[in-house]
């Protein structure tokens, strides 16, 4: 049982001694002073309304009829009405050995235990290289897939092609023009394409691989090249090419998906947007008016199917119905499916179809993608919770606190690729995850390769290595430690000692806390905290000493330290050296 668990219990034994309501839920803090205790609760002042007393009086009762745990020493009233709780020696020991006993297991739980989630990221379009913020949501999609599994949840990691429509025929006109370059023919690039180089390289990989266009350097195989036909396959090579890039560099990166979803194939191919539009025509949440114009006076019945004309109307979504700032085009005039339309389809009849959990990470340009989302689905008789949105904010690349670009192949851009050629996986990922997703954030090449306490990941794996390097020190000096079960760790008594235990004791509710809020962030930053406390502490005092008995029980405080940073990067994605 988690200690805030017990800390619970024993305050809702107070409560019900001296008289004063129950309460469900309880939210404890770990205080930024030591001297503040180690866990706070402000539950007092949340019973104030409810009791019509002083939050102070309702903290002093509790205190007085807190009944006696050995986990803790002592409880306090602070402030308006805090209850400090401070932990005792005797329960320190004991966390300290459930650490040790649990192992790899350590921090796990069940909290989403029987939830199917879908989980969406990086996604980006197949129409280039994967570019830094690709790598950013990569890092925090495939930790919110390991943080919710870690608290039971099954969990579906999902990458959304987008190989349909305008974006997509840019690409197939901008491949095609590279190619009819590499062939000596002077074509210029579409309006609105994509300028960059990679797609020179992929001109010479598809004329290497089809010699037979190369030998007809005639106008005929500029026509055919400019045929409908040849043009939707020229672009869906390109986009099966771009594709293996970003799964190869995704996988340098440490991330694969269970799922590849093709918008053309998985979706439009098979007929999903035309089903979802009946389904919300038939609970009468559509009406025609002209593109352009959302007609809120329509009847809530659509008018009966007239032939098509050249001003036909287009199919309207009464999405201000649920929430959205207004109504919104399912099906253009032309016929065609509006992308919101296919988005629909995809969310209701595959992310919903065997998962009670959707949750999406998307660019900060989307901010109005939710409301109109939840919104559809909503009228799909989905439960406006079950539909979440992360968005994952720019980054800005620095060397030395200066502006940096890399790229050579695309300069407006820095690849993913470059990043991780640059400073690794585990320095990207860690990097990355120190900072809420939601909040822009600046990568400095020179801190994400220095090797000291300046750089996050290079401090806290150190603190792991450490760990070990201490184990092998061990071994060469003849020391044989027996299970941890039989080391007493009463010695601990060092107040650097029980302050790394105590921070110990929190992973478990952190990482709860951290899958329960999808913020990975929280795992990265209390890891550089317990390595900000374990280094002074290895510096400053002797583990393995003459002192047979103590040097056991720093050991076990080391061992314990070591698997709990283990158990964190894990979660993370990033590895953690036996030595460095």
């Amino acid at each position: 049982m988690r200690i805030t668990d017990r800390l619970g219990e024993g305050v809702r034994t107070a409560l019900g001694a001296a008289g004063l309501p129950a309460v469900t839920d309880l939210v404890w803090e770990v205080p930024r002073q030591t001297e503040h205790g180690d866990y706070a609760t402000n539950v007092a002042m949340t019973l104030a309304r409810e009791t019509r007393q002083a939050p102070r009086k309702i903290a002093e009762a509790i205190v007085r009829h807190f009944p006696a745990l050995p986990e803790v020493d002592r409880l306090e009233v602070a402030g308006p009405g805090f209850v400090n709780v401070f932990l005792s020696h005797a329960w320190c020991a004991s966390a300290l050995r459930e650490v040790l006993a649990a192992g790899p297991a350590y921090g796990r739980g069940d909290r989403h235990r029987g939830q199917r989630a879908r989980l969406e990221f990086v996604s980006a379009n197949p129409t280039g290289p994967l570019v830094i913020v690709n790598a950013r949501a990569a890092a925090v999609g495939d930790a919110l897939a390991h943080l919710l599994r870690a608290q039971g949840a099954e969990v579906t990691t999902e990458y959304y092609v987008n190989d349909s429509g305008n974006q997509f025929e840019a690409l197939a006109r901008s491949f095609r023009a590279r190619v009819l370059q590499q062939l000596g023919v002077d074509e210029p690039l579409p309006d609105s394409g994509y300028p960059g180089e990679y797609l020179v390289d992929l001109a010479k990989q598809y004329l290497a691989e089809h010699p037979a266009v190369r030998r007809d350097r005639t106008a005929q195989a500029q026509a055919q090249a400019a045929d409908p036909q040849a043009l939707a396959r020229l672009g869906r090579w390109a986009v099966d090419r771009i594709v293996d890039g970003q799964r190869r560099v995704l996988a340098d990166y440490g991330v694969a998906f269970d799922v590849w979803t093709s918008e053309q194939g998985d979706v439009r191919d098979a007929g999903l947007p035309a089903q979802v539009i009946e389904e919300l025509r038939k609970r009468h949440l559509t009406y025609e008016a002209l593109e352009g114009e959302s007609d809120d006076r329509a009847p809530a019945r659509p008018p009966r199917a007239q032939p098509p004309r050249a001003d036909a109307p287009a199919l309207w979504f009464r999405a201000s119905q649920y929430g959205d700032e207004k109504d919104r085009v399912l099906r253009k005039s032309s016929g065609e499916p509006t992308y919101f339309a296919v988005d629909i389809a995809f969310h209701h009849a595959l992310k919903f179809a065997d998962f009670d959990r959707v949750i999406t990470l998307i660019g900060p340009d989307h901010h109005g993608y939710l409301a109109r989302m939840r919104a559809a689905l909503q009228a799909l008789g989905h439960p406006p919770e079950a539909f979440e949105i992360l968005i994952i904010q720019l980054v800005t690349l620095l060397r030395d606190g200066e502006p940096v670009r890399m790229s050579k192949r695309r300069g407006e851009f820095v690849l993913m690729e470059e990043l991780l050629e640059e400073v690794g996986r585990d320095a990207a990922r860690f990097t990355f995850l120190m900072r809420r997703h939601d909040s822009p954030l600046d990568f400095d090449l020179a801190v994400a390769t220095r090797q000291s306490a300046d750089n996050p990941v290079y401090y806290v794996q150190y603190a792991h290595a450490r760990v070990r390097s201490l184990f092998r020190q061990a071994a060469e000096q003849g020391m044989a430690a027996p299970p941890w079960s039989e080391v007493i760790l009463a010695r601990l008594l060092l107040p650097e000692e029980q302050q790394i235990i105590k921070h110990l004791a929190q992973y478990p509710e952190l990482v709860a806390s951290a899958a329960r809020a999808l913020e990975p962030h929280r795992i990265a930053y209390w890891l550089y905290e317990l390595a900000g406390l374990f280094h002074p502490y290895y510096k400053n005092h002797r583990v393995l000493q003459p002192d047979h008995e103590l040097a056991l029980a720093r050991l076990a405080l080391c061992a314990g330290v070591g698997r709990v940073v283990a158990n964190g990067l894990a979660l993370l994605g990033v590895s953690a050296p036996e030595s460095m």
